[in-house]
């Protein structure tokens, strides 16, 4: 604008015009660096809001995941406990099928009996062993009271069956290296 008065009338605008041109750039910088300013305010402060999300976010699917593991941990180790309960419940009738082995060994005549018996004892044992259960074998072993009961102590036959399992009065089992029911033992003196 300033190049049309000048050239319309031959002369240079006065010094008074430029300085008020001076003043309206000068006004028009400081409003558009306002303008800048509040921009890059409002930029740092949404960008500070989508940060504080994310982090709101993640720690929320943080928990959520550690709630759904936890779930599926005690819906598991619900379904061992009753799995445990039921096996547990399952022990008295191994106990019958040894004992009705011991008591039909001496028996004549008593093989199919024991047939029977062993059938039942060995279909029973190995369905148990699938759901994880296993004996504990104890005879002859070094008393453990991490697996075994000691009933009562008896004289050891031997020096080297001192502290030793000489006797079963019950078996013990585990389920899945727990142990279910201790061993019941007599224990050499």
């Amino acid at each position: 604008m300033a190049e049309k008065e000048q050239t319309k009338k031959g002369e240079a605008p006065s010094e008074k015009k430029i300085k008020e041109a001076l003043k309206k750039a000068e006004k028009r910088v400081e409003e558009l660096e306002r303008q800048l300013e509040e921009s890059e305010n409002t930029a740092k402060s949404a960008e500070e809001k989508a940060s504080a999300a994310k982090n709101d976010y993640l720690r929320l699917m943080a928990e959520f995941d550690t709630f759904r593991r936890r779930g599926a941990e005690e819906r598991l180790e619900l379904v061992k406990s009753a799995s445990a309960d039921t096996i547990k419940g399952l022990l008295p009738v191994l106990d019958d099928c040894e004992i009705a082995l011991k008591q039909l060994e001496g028996v004549e005549g008593s093989e199919d009996a024991v047939e029977g018996v062993n059938l039942i004892f060995t279909k029973l044992m190995a369905f148990l062993k699938t759901k994880g259960l296993e004996p504990i074998e104890a005879k002859g072993a070094e008393f453990d009271t991490e697996l075994h009961e000691a009933v009562t102590m008896f004289p050891a036959p031997s020096e080297d069956m001192k502290g030793k399992v000489i006797d079963v009065a019950q078996t013990g089992y585990l389920l899945g290296g727990k142990v279910l029911r201790y061993a019941k033992v007599i224990v050499g003196a």
